[in-house]
């Protein structure tokens, strides 16, 4: 499936779409509106899971330093913390790992507390995050009745992801660290939905009303980035053509 064929199958999906692909073996790339903001739902975390594991990095934070999530710190949807009774203490590391692994919304705005919004997105510039940012918590009602949104630049994330990949992203300790986790995903019916297990995907989700993105290292026979959003879309349709066009990519129908 080659750039034309993918805008042909974006186009028929109503909304905002953007897309970027690059394969790590041929360095091929291409993207579609892969420069512009979308709004990130949970695919924030990533970027907000990159600059604590830079603070790390530098030793300016502690992974095993315990946070307490307290009754009225738990939020619904996805999440195992608001399943627990009680208040529940874990370290910035595991929280970390249910940022991403199930996409806990009570751990991630347990992090971004603890490390506040100005000193993330100044992390993030630091790491090459000039576009995507964050503007409020998760399920701030207050805060996007204002307008303000979490959001994403595909290149940028695909420029992580990529760095990743190759174990140079601050250290390859913190690369192996962090594509593990990745690779731990539970939600898996966007980019790998058609892959049936044939090929492992170290990605990140997010979705909302009328939004369903994803973003990942794909490790086919040749390893690829594929980086998708969308936007004030139908969220069915959308999932259907990520699925179809990350199965293309894959070679899979060609083996």
């Amino acid at each position: 499936m080659n750039k034309n064929e993918i805008e042909t199958r974006l186009a028929a999906v109503p909304g905002e779409l953007g897309i970027y692909y690059k394969n790590l073996v041929t360095g091929e790339s291409f993207g579609i509106k892969d420069e512009q903001l979308f709004e990130s739902a949970s695919v924030i975390k990533l970027p907000i899971y990159a600059a604590i594991m830079k603070l790390v990095h530098e030793g300016l934070v502690d992974p095993d330093e315990r946070l307490i999530c307290r009754e009225s710190d738990k939020l619904p949807s996805c999440g195992a913390l608001r399943l627990l009774g009680g208040d529940v203490e874990l370290d910035i590391r595991s929280l970390c790992r249910l940022m991403i692994a199930i996409s806990d919304n009570s751990a991630t705005n347990l992090l971004i507390r603890r490390f506040g919004i100005a000193t993330l997105n100044a992390e993030l510039r630091e790491i090459g995050f000039k576009k995507s940012h964050i503007e409020r918590l998760l399920f701030d009602s207050e805060a996007a009745k204002r307008g303000l949104e979490n959001r994403i630049c595909l290149r940028e994330l695909a420029e992580l992801l990529e760095k990743l990949y190759f174990h140079s992203f601050l250290s390859e300790e913190i690369s192996r660290e962090m594509e593990s986790t990745l690779l731990s995903q539970q939600i898996n019916h966007k980019i790998p939905g058609y892959m049936r297990r044939l090929i492992s995907v170290a990605h990140k989700t997010g979705e909302d009303s009328g939004i369903t993105n994803d973003v990942g290292i794909v490790y086919a026979r040749e390893p690829f980035i594929l980086c998708f959003a969308s936007n004030r879309t139908n969220v069915t349709e959308a999932e259907i053509a990520i699925r179809e066009i990350a199965y293309a990519l894959s070679g899979l129908d060609r083996e």
